[in-house]
């Protein structure tokens, strides 16, 4: 088996894991399927319309809650449309051996997370969505719920990222401190750093208009997942405009678009994961998408700094958001070791550098 050290495995780790067959895909990876600290999820032929969304428990396979709760079978080959509301489980091309001391988490893809497609990875056996025991062996399954589009998905359509991880790998506060006085890692002169360091939302906008985001329409046409620049951002997105209060009040249900207030910097060698929802900070969720690979917002990979593009969405009430009020938090872990290619350096990305950016499929 390979010879892992402790940390976040980068490319070069999760192809040779592949090779050594810890990581096992039905069919030879994409050329940019693996990421500088992750790998891209591909879906399988098979997905399943359920009645909900469920965890199998300790006892159950997925195949097992499946047998109880799907409603029908969709083949994936020739692209299937899920609707918005619904909950379907997709089988994934990747199927995972891991050594007994090394771990994954899932999180969804950028891209997927500005189109507000909820999407979980799930295991046999499992207890907790998007995380992944260490020597966990068996297939993967990926969760997949459209909440305001509905999209068209096929075979091989990414949605979700594996990132593998051995021993205990995150910055203590005092460590982030450190970090942050010399990397610079959020350009607040005084960031609040507690369990992570805090990221606030701008609501004082973006050029002479002063853009602060983007509301989701309702009853819109489809996006196809593969296809970036195939939609009318107008078609999609309801522009929002700083006010004088510069605030804003989130509706219930509806869906959001916003932007850090701080430009986010993760160093070669380390990765980030956004806190998808605090308590602590309103009855909102922010960042479903959460994974920050080595090199986002690094000069040295094109992007001296580049801001966190924020998806929000209100729970049960209307909640005002003001300038500069606290939204999340980045947790950063170390790297086994520092990528030979960064984020936005050769690596594929759509967002290195990015100011307020909806997902790549609009235009």
């Amino acid at each position: 088996m390979v010879a892992l050290k402790d940390g976040i495995q980068s490319a070069d780790a999760i192809a040779s894991l592949a090779d050594a067959g810890a990581i096992r895909p039905e069919t030879p990876f994409a050329p940019d399927q693996i990421q500088p600290a992750s790998l891209d999820l591909r879906l399988g032929r098979r997905a399943y319309r359920v009645r909900a969304s469920f965890l199998p428990g300790r006892n159950h396979t997925v195949q097992d809650r499946l047998a109880q709760l799907s409603f029908h079978e969709i083949d994936l080959a020739a692209g299937a449309i899920l609707e918005t509301g619904s909950v379907y489980i997709a089988e994934l091309q990747e199927e995972l051996a891991l050594p007994e001391d090394l771990s994954a988490a899932a999180n969804p893809k950028s891209s997927t997370g500005r189109i507000d497609v909820f999407t979980r990875v799930i295991t046999d056996q499992s207890q907790e969505f998007d995380t992944i025991g260490a020597g966990y062996r068996g297939r993967l399954y990926a969760e997949i719920s459209p909440r305001t589009f509905p999209v068209l998905v096929r075979t091989g359509t990414r949605l979700s990222q594996l990132r593998l991880r051995k021993g205990e790998v995150r910055l203590s506060d005092a460590e982030l401190h450190a970090l942050h006085q010399h990397e610079r890692v959020v350009t607040s002169a005084e960031p609040s750093i507690q369990d992570g360091v805090a990221v606030s939302v701008d609501l004082e906008g973006f050029g002479s208009d002063r853009l602060i985001g983007y509301r989701a329409k309702r009853h819109t046409g489809l996006v196809d997942v593969d296809k970036p620049g195939s939609c009318r951002i107008d078609d999609f997105w309801e522009p929002l405009y700083a006010n004088a209060g510069r605030t804003l009040i989130l509706d219930p249900g509806q869906f959001y678009i916003l932007a850090s207030k701080e430009a986010v910097h993760v160093p070669p060698d380390y990765a980030a994961e956004m806190v998808p929802f605090d308590p602590l900070v309103g009855e909102f969720r922010v960042h479903y998408a959460g994974f920050f690979d080595p090199g986002f917002g690094h000069a040295g990979a094109g992007g001296e700094g580049a801001r966190a593009v924020l998806e929000v969405r209100s729970r049960d009430v209307p909640f005002i958001l003001e300038d500069g009020q606290i939204v999340g938090r980045l947790v950063y872990e170390r790297m086994a070791e520092r990528p030979r290619v960064l984020y936005g350096a050769g690596a594929g990305s759509n967002y290195q550098a990015q100011g307020l950016k909806l997902s790549k499929h609009f235009r």
